[in-house]
């Protein structure tokens, strides 16, 4: 396929948009009739010298050493960042994100990310009309003194060079007496956290969101907005500042943007004030196991809120909602309105959809939702949704992938379609590829030795292909790895493992 007609196909985000619905609707070469164990397969491997936690991100017809590629951007937990020509496997550069004299973080006593925490959050590309891309990367490192690090770097991407002053150590305080205040402010620790969400770039700003290392506290649940100009950070916003826990995991998924000014969000378990002011916003500001709108006009607030009645006995039991994503949907139901809708999902096997205008907030005898569809997601959620064509696409853990349909704005009450095979912990996060709304594919990737990298018909979820298909092994590609995104430009499916991205395609 010629360099120029890729253009369009550039991922630069977690799961494709801000809305991360996971769908590149300009895939023409793969197809549901080519997409087979005889036509397709693997091409070749890209080498990573640690874990593959981030998404690889894709740029297409870029000018680096005076030769054009389309680049495959792959971080790892060794805190380095590759660039990749797709097409060949050739490296086109990589860069550390370590300073002289540095390592990689430990895994802090915690054993979700081991043994070495460096890069764990997907980046985000800024491409601007004239100009070289830039990559934005958060990374975790250790000094010669024992003392932890977390800096946001951005890069040109035809080089890897450090651009626009970076990088910068990232450091935050925020008025309360929550765990780790002092003298009426909580303060960012960098050793108690880990970015494990995307990054978010909304409005020339980068929002960076942290979790914890396990639940060991002292943490509290913290997100700050960076100039993606001069990496000057603008704002911040501590949703359990008079309290404790509260991280942003998402499983990777980045927070969510509207394009109007609000960012959504599931925060993980944590202490919520049931004492509500006037407004029904809990006075203390704790927001923990919330489904979140944060609005950014004039600095990071929160706008609105969901909070399930049940509330107290999922977070003592750690049943929270920020093991998921959050999806951005908009449906035109039989009068014509159209609902602007959040949908997510967390450990409870509960699938919410939220309306972003007016979120429902906290009762303690019910649930004032847009939509709860109860028990739906058996095993409950570590991963991401994907929309497609009206259809909601959930891989709970120990459940086939699971698609859900819209119809006159609300989910029916039960999955329409599902896959003929489950996927085991930590379940699978469904990326889509199509041609214009046609001939659609749903990707997934089993978390297992080997990883499998399966296909499916979108309509139907019937499988197309899976990679243990072929014999003598001939598109194994490495071991598995926990929450990792299928990403797909260019006739091209990108996945990652424990040791590097596996490039899978039609065969020659």
């Amino acid at each position: 396929m010629p360099l120029s007609s890729a253009f369009a196909q550039d991922v630069l985000t977690y799961h494709n948009s801000n809305a991360r619905t996971g769908v590149n609707n300009k895939e023409t070469i793969l197809t549901t009739s080519n997409v087979n164990a005889a036509t397709f397969g693997k091409l070749f491997t890209l080498p990573a010298d640690g874990l593959v936690d981030a998404e690889p991100l894709f740029l297409s017809a870029v000018s680096a050493g005076g030769v054009t590629h389309n680049l495959v951007i792959v971080a790892s937990e060794h805190g380095t960042l590759y660039a990749y020509d797709a097409d060949t496997g050739a490296n086109v550069w990589h860069v550390t994100t370590l300073k002289t004299g540095e390592t990689t973080s430990d895994n802090r006593g915690c054993s979700q990310v081991t043994p070495e925490i460096g890069i764990t959050s997907t980046p985000v590309v800024l491409r601007p009309k004239t100009g070289n891309p830039v990559i934005f990367v958060v990374a975790m490192s250790k000094d010669g003194s024992g003392k932890y690090h977390q800096r946001l770097h951005a890069l040109d991407a035809t080089t890897g060079a450090e651009v626009r002053g970076g990088p910068v150590d990232i450091a935050a305080t925020y008025p309360g007496t929550g765990d780790n205040s002092s003298g009426g402010n909580v303060i960012f620790d960098p050793g108690q956290y880990k970015e494990r969400a995307g990054l978010l770039l909304a409005g020339n700003i980068l929002y960076l969101a942290w979790a914890s290392h396990c639940d060991i506290r002292p943490y509290t649940g913290w997100i700050m907005g960076y100039n993606a100009t001069t990496l000057a950070r603008t704002t911040v916003l501590n949703l359990t500042p008079n309290g404790n826990e509260g991280a942003i995991w998402n499983s990777g998924a980045g927070m969510a943007a509207d394009g109007i000014g609000n960012i959504l969000l599931l925060l993980a378990n944590g202490v919520f004030d049931t004492t509500l002011n006037a407004s029904r916003f809990p006075v203390n500001g704790d927001y923990g196991n919330a489904f979140l709108r944060v609005t950014t006009k004039g600095g990071l607030a929160v706008g609105d809120y969901f909070e399930m009645d049940n509330e107290a006995s999922e977070n003592g039991s750690d049943t929270d909602l920020g093991s998921g994503g959050t999806l951005l949907v908009n449906q035109r139901d039989s009068t014509g309105k159209v609902w602007q809708l959040a949908v997510g999902a967390g450990k409870d096997s509960n699938l919410y959809v939220v309306d972003r205008t007016n979120m429902g907030k906290f009762n303690s005898g019910s649930n004032n939702i847009y939509q709860e569809l109860a028990g739906v997601l058996p095993g409950g959620v570590w991963s991401m949704p994907a929309f497609f064509n009206g259809m909601v696409y959930y891989g709970p853990v120990g459940s086939p992938i699971l698609a859900f349909q819209f119809k006159n704005a609300k989910l029916l009450t039960s999955a329409v379609a599902r896959t003929s095979n489950a996927f085991g912990y930590p379940g699978a996060t469904p990326s889509i590829s199509s041609s214009s709304g046609q001939v659609a594919i749903v990707w997934a990737a089993e978390n297992s030795n080997p990883a499998v990298l399966h296909a499916y018909n979108a309509k139907t979820l019937v499988e197309l292909y899976n990679s243990n298909q072929a014999a003598n092994g001939r598109d194994h590609f490495g071991v598995g790895n926990k929450f990792i995104t299928p990403m797909i430009a260019d006739g091209k499916v990108f996945v990652g493992t424990t040791s590097g991205v596996g490039v899978f395609g039609l065969l020659k």
